[in-house]
């Protein structure tokens, strides 16, 4: 019986931090942390303890500060990884390693110049290393989505027999489809029957290249993966890795689809975009989903009126929802005459059918030749009389 409940494991502060532009300080990393930590993550892989000084002390003070999530490091299927590893999540409540090796020839021959058999004897080794020294191990067959698939499922059973209890299979350069990622995980459960029946979870880890990191992961959660591995805004090597914040939020909103828990505090998204975006050098694109300036913002005419009829019209969750204070009408050339009305309704401004229908073909001249239009630009539109009986109202309530 698999679970219902899908477990959020943030790695922003570790493959995130590897983006261009995204590299963090210790203090930035609580900072951080304690972000992820009001969000409700379950799980913060805080950093890679054997490559640097700054990253085992960065994981080693969250591990301090930060008692409600899991705490993880990455480590290679070295002893001395390991080890580094263990020593810096020593103090951590839930401490967790988590182990990788590739699974692909391509990366096993050039990478690696190890052969498949000592690929298996070293994940053996690690992992059973990893497990005596804390008792949760993660194992991940790096490149998993162009390894071959006999010997991936031979890498998978090794890792769990040597007592693994999350197995990770990443799509680690964004090249799997939705179709060819779920159907991986399914295979991999039916032919290794142990990870089911001894509870082993199995997480996705999609990277970006092919814009389709969310589309996988939840692929991967209806295929049986209750751990989705993603960072704030994106962020990651190359492309950036699933978005948490668009996995959360689709996991709520077609909840009819999936029909999994998690405990992903949506009124924190924004707030989490926003503190990742003050502490790196870039903030999410205007056009990004859930937290981007835009993502609730309308300006078409057609699509305005329809937000203030009701704003289930062209939204299908609420600002609120994710900590966003509201909706956005934006003000163009696109707008209609009911968002311009509803604006001046809000600026003081209540004008009669033929006053609003004389503004507005002015406002669509100055719209034509100005993208922005401001408040200002608005009242100044109006007819003169309709701007001195304001000024009057206003008089008498001085």
């Amino acid at each position: 019986m698999i679970s219902d409940q899908v477990v959020f494991f943030d790695t922003t502060l570790r493959d995130g931090e590897q983006s261009p532009g995204c590299s963090m300080t210790t203090q930035e990393k609580l900072t951080m942390a304690h972000a992820l930590e009001d969000l409700g993550v379950d799980i913060i892989e805080a950093g890679f303890a054997m490559a640097s000084e700054g990253d085992f002390a960065a994981i080693a003070t969250i591990t301090q500060a930060v008692r409600k999530p899991r705490i993880a490091s990455l480590a290679r299927a070295k002893k001395e990884d390991i080890e580094m590893a263990a020593r810096a999540v020593q103090f951590a409540d839930k401490p967790r390693i988590h182990v990788f090796l590739a699974s692909s020839d391509l990366h096993l021959e050039y990478k690696l110049k190890m052969s498949r058999e000592q690929a298996l004897e070293s994940t053996a080794e690690s992992v059973r290393l990893a497990r005596s020294l804390v008792d949760d191990v993660e194992f991940s067959p790096e490149d998993a989505t162009r390894a071959d698939r006999d010997f991936l499922v031979e890498m998978v059973r090794v890792a769990v027999e040597a007592g693994a209890t999350t197995i990770n299979m990443p799509d680690t350069v964004g090249y799997t489809t939705p179709e060819e990622y779920g159907q991986m995980f399914r295979e991999v459960r039916e032919r290794i029957p142990a990870i089911d029946a001894e509870g082993i979870i199995l997480s996705s880890h999609c990277h970006d290249d092919l814009g389709l990191a969310v589309a996988n992961s939840l692929a991967a959660i209806s295929a049986g993966a209750r751990q989705v591995e993603c960072t704030i805004n994106g962020i990651g090597e190359r492309a950036g890795n699933a978005a948490l914040e668009e996995i959360a939020a689709a996991l709520y909103v077609r909840g009819d689809r999936y029909g999994v828990s998690n405990n992903i505090k949506l009124d924190q998204l924004y707030a989490a975009s926003q503190v990742l975006g003050q502490i790196i050098t870039f903030r999410p694109s205007p056009n990004k989903a859930v937290v981007g300036d835009n993502a609730f913002a309308h300006e078409s005419g057609i699509h305005q009126h329809g937000m203030l009829a009701n704003p289930l019209c062209y939204e299908i969750m609420t600002p609120a929802l994710v900590g966003v204070a509201k909706t956005h009408l934006v003000l163009g050339k696109h707008s209609g005459r009911a968002a311009l009305r509803n604006r001046l309704e809000q600026l003081g401004f209540e004008l009669t059918r033929e006053e609003l229908q004389q503004t507005y073909y002015r406002f669509v001249a100055l719209a034509d030749r100005k993208k922005n239009i401001y408040d200002q630009d608005l009242v100044g539109l109006l007819p003169d009389q309709i701007r001195e009986k304001r000024h009057m109202q206003v008089s008498e309530l001085d």
